[in-house]
């Protein structure tokens, strides 16, 4: 399978700073493809990914624009996740009648095994990674990979390592989806585990739209294939989807676990998890045992330390209101809270509430959601620059028993680099105490 790319011109749209672009331009390098890469940051913002990619002589850089000509006389175009679906260099591929790809649903049009792939609005890094963890440790009939919308992890060099009896467990996000619609593939496995509004400043504010990509996780499944729901996810799908679904469909209970993670939302995730696990056969108190133990991933109500009685918690993942109004929901008493980033075409109305009554202190970082967020706020509220200055602030007012939350509700562009960069900070911060 890697020869499919032997001597193909191939452009890749967008490299990026995360470590899939670099991932995926590594792998077509090796396999002996002409490369165009081409990315709307320059080389100086792009440089710790470009020296990972030095020593290959088959890759040629447009960087800081894109060009109509890198569309043009191509084999194949893979774009990366996030691409304008009106692109005008995807209608120029598209008018020269150029393949358009994109990493993960190429792979899974390519590779001969079984996968899982987890998508929704909230909780698919969390329902992920309980699958694969599991799944890694018990499945026995093959290996089990990571893949899809995973930091630093490209999905496509996959193959290299892939055999007909593995499973490949996939995190899909609503861009990556896109790619499934467009090759009319879904995963055998499908997990859909709710549809809440985000992204909006990418899908101009329709709901629709960002549905249609969603659905893909089971619009192209077969009689065969399995797709498992939560009961949100129900209900939006028979408001929405007016077309028979081919797969089985099961909707997950309402069990509640023995766990270490925080919150009813977590719960659902856990729920949802297990009915995949309970496909594949893994046996319900090995199940059980590994949830009880099981600590969760980095950004998501994730406890740092204790210091002075203080308990601080890092939730930087949380880029929505729902997503701030979940994690202030999993805590049983008042806490002081740090939100506040950049809009999203995101309602704040209903969070606002939340925060109203579940915080004794909000410190809100400066951005266009945090605008939002001061005209409908009742409380005192310190508006700060930095993550420095914003656990400066939460340290001055805690007391011994109380909460510092990071829960950002709102995008990490401006003051931060990313989400990522910006739990970090926090976590950097806080550790300095």
């Amino acid at each position: 399978m890697i020869n499919y790319f032997q001597g193909k011109k191939i452009t890749i749209m967008g490299l990026g700073l995360l470590g899939r672009g670099v991932g995926l331009t590594k792998f077509l390098a090796q396999s002996g493809a002409q490369l165009i890469v081409t990315d709307l940051k320059t080389k100086k913002e792009l440089e710790s990914s470009l020296n990972q990619l030095k020593k290959f002589g088959n890759i040629k850089y447009v960087l800081g624009q894109h060009r109509l000509a890198d569309f043009k006389n191509r084999d194949l175009i893979i774009k990366a996740a996030g691409v304008p679906f009106d692109s005008q260099y995807i209608k120029e591929a598209k008018k020269n009648r150029i393949p358009i790809e994109m990493d993960a649903s190429l792979f899974v049009k390519l590779a001969p095994v079984k996968t899982i792939g987890i998508t929704g609005t909230r909780g698919k890094s969390t329902v992920t990674d309980i699958v694969y963890q599991i799944l890694k440790k018990y499945y026995k009939k093959g290996n089990v990979f990571l893949g899809g919308n995973i930091k630093g992890i490209a999905t496509l060099p996959l193959l290299k390592k892939v055999k007909k009896q593995d499973i490949v467990v996939m995190e899909l996000d609503s861009w990556q989806m896109q790619g499934f619609g467009d090759s009319k593939i879904s995963p055998q496995i499908a997990v859909f585990t709710n549809f809440l509004s985000d992204h909006m400043n990418y899908y101009r504010n329709n709901m629709t739209r960002y549905f249609n990509d969603k659905a893909n996780i089971f619009k192209y499944q077969n009689k065969d294939d399995c797709l498992i729901i939560s009961q949100q996810a129900e209900g939006e799908i028979k408001k929405r989807f007016k077309n028979k679904i081919e797969s089985k469909v099961i909707k997950v209970s309402d069990s509640q676990w023995a766990t270490k993670l925080l919150g009813q939302h977590n719960q659902n995730n856990i729920n949802l998890a297990t009915e995949v696990l309970k496909i594949l056969g893994i046996n319900h108190s090995v199940i059980k045992k590994e949830i009880k133990k099981y600590s969760g991933l980095p950004g998501r109500l994730e406890f740092i330390k204790t210091f002075k009685g203080v308990d601080y918690y890092n939730d930087t993942n949380s880029t929505t209101p729902d997503a701030l109004r979940a994690a202030l929901n999993s805590f049983n008493k008042k806490v002081i809270l740090i939100a506040g980033g950049n809009d999203k075409e995101l309602d704040y109305k209903e969070v606002v509430k939340v925060i109203n009554k579940k915080t004794k202190a909000t410190i809100l970082i400066q951005g266009t959601a945090t605008d939002k967020m001061l005209e409908l706020i009742d409380l005192t509220v310190e508006l700060v620059g930095s993550m420095k200055r914003a656990v400066e602030v939460a340290n001055q007012l805690a007391q011994k028993g109380d909460i510092i939350l990071l829960s950002p509700g709102a995008a990490s562009f401006g003051v931060f680099k990313n989400e990522y960069d910006r739990g970090d900070q926090f976590k950097k911060y806080v550790r300095e105490y």
